[in-house]
């Protein structure tokens, strides 16, 4: 996941060493940049989240712990939380939007498949709690191990397990007609 390790520039950086956390800021801005993106609707509310993700870093700096060596954990967790606010708020306005008066010309029907796939892989994430988002984005999209994941997470890899085979049953049933043949493995359990 990360080859280098924070714990001396994070100790610096928890000593209000803005020097330190800036090198941590360069060292860890793309990946959450790139998490952002995939959970946000667009370049700018990616950049809004990521920004947030850091601010957040810096004022809880003296409580946040390294896992493995690395605040990045911490920081994807932040991130998908974060996320996950940002785009209540911005249903919240889109629906406020949709109740204001309008004039035909601009309502245009959107009939497209890859938005309703978004969509509904949307619902069925923003369903989950905020801590099950972070296991599903830290061990499936971030490729973290489950321990670690863990670990950011503050459970088990016991406890771990158990949820990620939850989510993934879950989802499989929210989104089983997405894709009509099941994929199985040699010991035919749904991959």
């Amino acid at each position: 996941m990360n080859d280098q390790d924070d714990g001396p520039l994070w100790e610096r950086a928890q000593e209000n060493d803005g020097e330190a956390f800036a090198v941590l800021f360069d060292r860890h801005r793309a990946r959450v940049y790139r998490r952002a993106m995939s959970l946000t609707d667009g370049v700018h509310d990616a950049e809004d989240v990521t920004a947030a993700a850091f601010y957040e870093l810096w004022r809880k700096r003296k409580t946040v712990d390294v896992v493995s060596g690395s605040v990045l954990p911490w920081l994807l967790v932040t991130t998908v939380n974060l996320s996950r606010n940002h785009r209540r708020a911005a249903t919240r306005y889109r629906s406020l939007l949709q109740r204001l008066p309008r004039s035909d010309e601009l309502i245009h029907a959107r009939d497209d498949e890859q938005m309703e796939l978004r969509a509904r892989l949307t619902t069925s994430l923003a369903g989950l709690s905020p801590a099950d988002a972070a296991l599903v984005v830290l061990t499936s999209l971030e490729d973290m191990p489950v321990w670690q994941a863990a670990q950011a997470l503050g459970v088990k890899p016991a406890t771990a397990r158990v949820r990620l085979h939850r989510i993934r049953r879950r989802l499989r049933d929210d989104l089983h007609d997405l894709d009509p043949t099941p994929r199985t493995s040699p010991e035919g359990i749904y991959s």
